[in-house]
């Protein structure tokens, strides 16, 4: 039976090793700065909202105005950011962090 110290130690050596660290860098490399451009991309929606009314009430087409756009481009965005990361996900992070489980579970047999 496994032991706590076991657990505790295999994890330790884990979140030292190099692959974990190349793991987090790439995770981090991609979310930080998309976290980044999605909150300025909100943020910038609020604030045309707040203060510049008279922009986002232009109308472009019948009574479709700026802020409606905005907004739904809000939703599109939001979607395509989770496609993209999905799909950064499956190239960069998974084969990555497959070949750590496996190293795991090989030395846990």
């Amino acid at each position: 039976m496994k032991t706590r110290q076991h657990d505790s130690s295999v994890y330790e050596q884990v979140q030292s090793s190099e692959r974990f660290q190349e793991l987090k860098r790439r995770f981090r490399a991609w979310t930080f700065p998309m976290t980044v451009a999605f909150l300025v991309w909100y943020l910038l929606y609020v604030v045309l909202s707040g203060w510049a009314r008279d922009f986002m009430g232009i109308k472009v087409l019948g009574n479709i105005n700026v802020a409606l756009i905005f907004g739904v481009l809000q939703f599109v965005s939001t979607f395509g950011i989770a496609w993209a990361y999905s799909r950064h996900a499956e190239k960069k992070l998974d084969p990555i962090a497959d070949e750590i489980r496996h190293d795991i579970e090989g030395k846990s047999e």
